[in-house]
């Protein structure tokens, strides 16, 4: 592209980068909620609060559920 078009799309570069910045903000919290090793302390967690009485059985079972989901999109192979 030449000068022209870099000076005729110059209005546009605050968006553009605005566009690029929320990209990698949704890809990074994306590897970080899908990350096998934060979804097993987060299992393990869950399990310390149930033995602690904090939550029954119920919420167990479906935060569990929840956290396996997770898991499993993240590693659909297995």
């Amino acid at each position: 592209m030449g000068l022209l078009g870099e000076l005729l799309l110059l209005p546009l570069a605050p968006v553009r980068g605005t566009s690029w910045v929320l990209r990698q903000v949704v890809t990074e919290a994306e590897r970080q909620y899908y990350d096998p090793s934060a979804i097993q302390r987060e299992l393990a967690a869950l399990e310390r609060r149930l033995e602690a009485g904090e939550i029954d059985e119920a919420e167990f079972d479906r935060r569990e559920d929840e956290l396996l989901d997770r898991l499993e999109k993240r590693n659909p192979t297995t």
